[in-house]
């Protein structure tokens, strides 16, 4: 496939952009990475998707195809000689598909929700959540890997796909906040499973650095704090 005809409209701090990312290097298939500016949205995001206008896109062949996990999905059934992204079992491919709904619906909002937070306890309930969140998803881990080192088995799936893409803003949110949410007591699995995640060669190069990160968070914060102009 040639490089022009696979297209990703993002934003390097992204997790939901990491995705599809992810999902070309599973299936080794050359893209090019169109960078959006932060704060502003180009001609071509706003045709590629009219509807949510936001990222990312994957623009293949000259078609958009929006939402990240769609998008995965997408690529899953198109490059089909690569190595495949969701499981082949239709049971265990329900399963994948409920958690990673789990984790975009209820966990990463909680994650996000910390850094939201209005007072301390307001913080500390948004901890809790994501604390809970994390021992749901090492009993998932258990069942989905199977005792392999990924949700996905032997390699890189859906579900691995779906969470992985967190890790990096995870590190940043424990950074900024003092706290320890991946702990190897609770989540001993989980904690095996993010190391040979973020160290696979594809995903170690699309993975923002921590420090990198937080410096962005706090860029946006300052922002948001701004009064409005008028």
């Amino acid at each position: 496939m040639a490089k022009s005809d696979v297209k990703v409209l993002g934003a390097w701090p992204s997790p939901f952009v990491m995705r599809p990312r992810i999902a070309l290097n599973v299936k080794h298939v050359d893209y090019e990475f169109l960078e959006e500016t932060m704060g502003s949205k180009s001609q071509l995001l706003l045709q590629s998707n009219p509807v949510h206008k936001k990222i990312p896109v994957l623009i293949h062949a000259d078609k958009p195809i929006c939402e990240s996990l769609v998008i995965v999905q997408y690529i899953d059934e198109v490059w089909t000689s690569g190595p495949s992204i969701l499981p082949s079992d239709p049971y265990d491919r329900a399963v994948a598909r409920f958690w990673a709904a789990y984790i975009d619906d209820k966990w990463f909002p909680s994650m996000s929700g910390i850094a939201r937070a209005q007072g301390e306890e307001a913080k500390q309930a948004a901890i809790g959540q994501v604390e809970e969140g994390l021992v749901l998803l090492e009993e998932a881990f258990g069942k989905c890997s199977k005792g392999k080192p990924f949700f996905g088995g032997d390699r890189i799936g859906y579900l691995d796909i779906a969470l992985g893409c967190f890790l990096g803003w995870l590190r940043a949110t424990e950074k900024m906040n003092g706290v320890k949410l991946l702990d190897e007591a609770k989540n001993p699995g989980l904690c095996g499973w993010a190391e040979r995640f973020c160290s696979n060669g594809a995903v170690k190069d699309v993975m923002p650095e921590t420090d990198k990160l937080v410096e962005f968070a706090k860029m946006l914060f300052a922002k948001f704090k701004a009064p409005a102009s008028t």
